[in-house]
């Protein structure tokens, strides 16, 4: 019996793979038997050299996702891609009152332009191929909840939630299934003003029934099962990976 939780021989391209959750998702996608295609504005070779260490097989690919149209044309250099993995993103933090026309242009451009774009490139290659494929979208606690101080990011992250569920409703009947993962606070780069913070990082703890910060690799196990045929059936779903937060 073949083992329903391997993507042996599945091609997967993961956008924002060169550090943190994109990282990890990469490194869990290829530890479960796909090919990796790691891309990203910088450098992916660090995590292409983690994976194929480890055993896997894995490249690295430029992509600059502040022009999503421009990344969604280059999808096809890519090789056919039986998973899609849109992990880039950006946060641009201001008081709403004095929030950027700039500001918010870029963040929506990365967060949510890029993230249809890239998807229906992926979509009409699979279509036309008959083969199906998998999405998964990386979405946010701020999909759920306002936050302050981050106008572009909260509303990008509410569409990359409302866009998963349409293109779900729209590709399930070409067997495309669309996700997404939505972290809560996770230990990287991004955090760590926060976690240096005591008052805050105490704060934050508080509020997580787990009572720790989540590691990246808690998304990349999470985004790997959504590309396994043991979730075949599960298309339109915002998985939250959170220690508990939206819970509490």
């Amino acid at each position: 019996m073949s083992d329903r939780f391997r993507i042996d021989g599945r091609r997967a391209l993961v956008t924002g793979a060169n550090t943190g959750i994109g990282r990890a998702i990469a490194e869990s996608l290829a530890e479960r038997g796909a090919h990796v295609v790691a891309a990203g504005r910088s450098s992916c070779a660090e995590t292409v050299a983690a994976i194929e260490a480890a055993g896997g097989r894995a490249e690295a690919m430029t992509l600059d996702l502040s022009d999503p149209v421009a990344a969604a044309a280059r999808l096809a250099e890519a090789g056919p891609l039986d998973i899609l993995v849109n992990n880039a993103g950006i946060i641009r933090r201001e008081d709403s009152v004095d929030y950027t026309e700039a500001d918010w242009d870029d963040v929506m451009d990365v967060n949510l332009k890029a993230v249809f774009l890239l998807s229906q490139a992926f979509a009409k290659a699979a279509i036309a191929r008959g083969t199906g494929g998998t999405i998964v979208n990386i979405a946010s606690l701020l999909s759920f909840q306002g936050g302050i101080r981050v106008p572009g990011y909260t509303a990008s992250k509410h569409g990359v939630a409302g866009l998963t569920k349409v293109l779900a409703n729209e590709w399930a009947g070409q067997g495309i299934t669309v996700n997404a993962v939505a972290p809560g606070y996770i230990a990287t780069n991004n955090t760590e003003a926060l976690r240096n913070d005591p008052k805050r990082s105490a704060e934050i703890l508080g509020r997580i029934p787990a009572g720790r910060w989540g590691d990246p690799e808690d998304i990349g196990g999470a985004v790997a099962f959504l590309c396994t045929a043991a979730a075949g059936y599960v298309t339109g779903a915002i998985l939250n990976v959170d220690g508990g937060w939206l819970a509490r």
